[in-house]
């Protein structure tokens, strides 16, 4: 079985190259980190593959678009790609094996068999994107059992999907311990995003508010600010001063990562969240924040 090499990294595009590649790894004693992601990759990816090179001997990524996660056919087929940069970037930052799967590999009879999200899906994103968090189940399920590693790494601006993942993981007793990490951002706060470049120049400035706005929030709850529907009322006011060009699809403040409200009045950890919809790009952001120590957790 032939695999691809660029200088230092393995180009891998089928299941059977991929265990080759980690049976070697493992058999010389290494520690397996695999990085999922959906390509068109940018410094938030770049963070999480230096997190996975310094704290796993090898770093397994992935670049598939999948599509059992998408709402809108559109949305599938206009997400950006950018094969080239990908490699480029993920072997800058020390990823050891690339995995670039076409649908029909990870899919091949379908979608026959799929995995299916009972709890933690009626909320965030999950309650106007039905379906959507079962596609993502379903296709780590997939790269899970395909590249068997010890440690998977997430990104926490998608906090929801890392409360999600962490469930699988117990349910389906992957012996994988998962690693979150803190969002990246621009110099102005923006969550950096592969959706980012599909929006309009006065789109990108505006945007900016969409964590200033988090920020507002999650600075009431840290200075005692304890009813969840004040905080949601404070930061959607934020909003309709603020932004002119894009819609709030929602905001909430949750407990975290069971996502729901334990109690009437807020307590331990909570996540503020929002989605802004624009032209042609929808943009999450959250911050996570352990309200009882008034302590607000770290982005980059």
């Amino acid at each position: 079985m032939s695999v691809a090499h660029t200088q230092t990294m393995s180009l891998l595009s089928t299941p059977a190259e991929v265990r080759q590649f980690v049976r070697e790894q493992k058999h010389l004693g290494k520690t397996v980190g695999f990085v999922p992601t959906m390509g068109y990759l940018h410094e938030g990816h770049g963070s999480l593959f230096r997190k996975a090179a310094a704290t796993s001997d090898c770093v397994i990524a992935s670049c598939f678009v999948n599509p059992t996660q998408f709402g809108e056919k559109d949305d599938y087929v206009n997400y950006p790609k950018d094969r080239l940069r990908d490699t480029q970037l993920a072997e800058s930052c020390g990823v050891d094996a690339l995995f670039l799967p076409e649908p029909s590999v990870i899919y091949p009879n379908g979608e026959q068999v799929t995995v299916k999200v009972n709890e933690k899906t009626d909320v965030l994103c999950g309650k106007s994107r039905p379906g959507h968090f079962d596609g993502v189940a379903t296709v780590l399920t997939k790269l899970f059992t395909i590249t068997q590693p010890d440690r998977v790494y997430f990104g926490m601006k998608d906090a929801q999907q890392v409360a999600i993942v962490s469930s699988l993981i117990e349910s389906f007793h992957f012996p994988i311990e998962l690693i979150s990490c803190p969002i990246v951002r621009e110099e102005d706060g923006l969550a950096k995003s592969s959706r980012n470049v599909r929006l309009l120049s006065e789109e990108r400035r505006e945007a900016s508010e969409v964590y200033r706005g988090l920020k507002f929030g999650s600075e009431l709850i840290l200075n005692g600010e304890k009813d969840f529907d004040r905080i949601i009322r404070a930061v959607r006011g934020y909003y309709e001063k603020h932004l002119t060009l894009g819609s709030v699809d929602y905001i909430d403040v949750l407990n975290y990562p069971e996502l729901t409200r334990t109690k009437e009045m807020m307590s331990g950890r909570v996540i503020i969240a929002c989605a802004v919809r624009y032209l042609n790009a929808r943009l999450i952001d959250n911050i996570t924040l352990d309200c009882d120590n008034g302590e607000s957790e770290a982005s980059v």
